[in-house]
């Protein structure tokens, strides 16, 4: 999998074969040329940090697919079932509930990780396909390629800059609109 990455970000992308920058000058600093999300340290060992990253993501995306399936709901399912049935078998005790609510407390707490890892995993994947489009249009404003980088401030007035912006264009449209008419 670290293999697949590192030649996905060694292909140009459009921007780069066009010769944009985001920043109008410079390198991207997020951008393979960074170093970021190479597979070694700079004395060329592998990077341990990155190794132990590289198996937990793929025991993570690993996981996710299989608790995504149907079969790991039919599981779940029936070990509910089973542990339903086997209640009057241990006449409905403190430790027959305990069993379960420790099952489902641990399932739960360690799914956390797996769904936040899925989450961000799939977000970083959405930005980057979003960033590639908008430096690859020729009107877009490079500078939202990494919007999820700016502050929340900085979002705000952005949003209240496009806000306004709308609302000029929807005036330009509906001035066009009534000339159009008028004629």
């Amino acid at each position: 999998m670290a293999r697949k990455l590192a030649q996905k970000q060694s292909r140009p992308s459009v921007a780069a074969k066009r010769g944009d920058r985001l920043t109008g000058g410079g390198k991207d600093s997020r951008g393979p040329s960074s170093g970021q999300g190479q597979a070694r340290a700079s004395n060329g060992s592998p990077d341990k940090q990155y190794g132990w990253h590289a198996t937990f993501s793929t025991m993570a995306c690993s996981a996710a697919r299989y608790a995504g399936h149907p079969l790991a709901f039919l599981t779940a399912v029936l070990l509910v079932l089973i542990w339903a049935l086997t209640g009057p078998l241990f006449a409905y005790s403190d430790t027959w509930q305990l069993v379960i609510n420790t099952s489902t407390t641990i399932v739960t707490f360690l799914m956390v990780f797996l769904i936040q890892h899925t989450q961000n995993r799939d977000t970083l994947a959405v930005q980057l396909k979003l960033a590639e489009l908008i430096m690859a249009a020729t009107e877009a404003e490079n500078r939202l390629a990494t919007a999820e980088d700016l502050s929340e401030e900085e979002l705000e007035e952005l949003h209240k800059d496009f806000q306004r912006r709308a609302e000029e264009v929807d005036r330009l449209k509906q001035h066009r609109a009534r000339l159009k008419h008028a004629n």
